[in-house]
């Protein structure tokens, strides 16, 4: 069962997997940014099994015109070595409840262009492609 990182601790045990994610991230600063994007309601999620940490989620809850009251992941990753193992899934199914506990109407994320199985996988979970995401670069 996923739960929150709320120590710096907890937060600390989640960057070797959010590194194979995201892999710009530097270890020592990672605590503090999560921090500070938790001010911002990020919540950080993880799965463990035989203590060791083998997925994880970041997720934020919000509202827009578009989408009404809605969850947006902005992270999700399940460690290299535990992948076809159900904690994906599992970590999906959690947000998902999460999402309707909470009065979201939709749950959704982007994926880089370059991530196949990833969109296998959440077509698979009943996910669709709804938009274009554009972005800019500005430095």
């Amino acid at each position: 069962m996923p739960q929150l990182a709320l120590t710096d601790e907890e937060i600390l045990n989640c960057f070797d997997v959010m590194f194979e994610l995201r892999p710009h991230l530097v270890k020592q600063t990672f605590v503090n940014i999560i921090k500070m994007m938790q001010k911002e309601g990020y919540h950080l999620a993880y799965i463990k099994d035989n203590n060791q940490l083998v997925a994880l989620a970041g997720y934020r809850m919000y509202h827009n015109l578009f989408m009404g009251k809605h969850l947006y992941v902005d992270d999700l990753v399940t460690s290299s070595n535990h992948r076809s193992h159900g904690y994906g899934k599992q970590m999906i199914d959690w947000i998902k409840n999460v999402a309707l506990e909470n009065g979201c109407n939709i749950c959704h994320l982007d994926s880089g262009t370059h991530r196949a199985a990833a969109h296998k996988f959440y077509f698979k979970e009943g996910f669709n492609i709804a938009s274009y995401h554009f972005s800019q670069k500005l430095s």
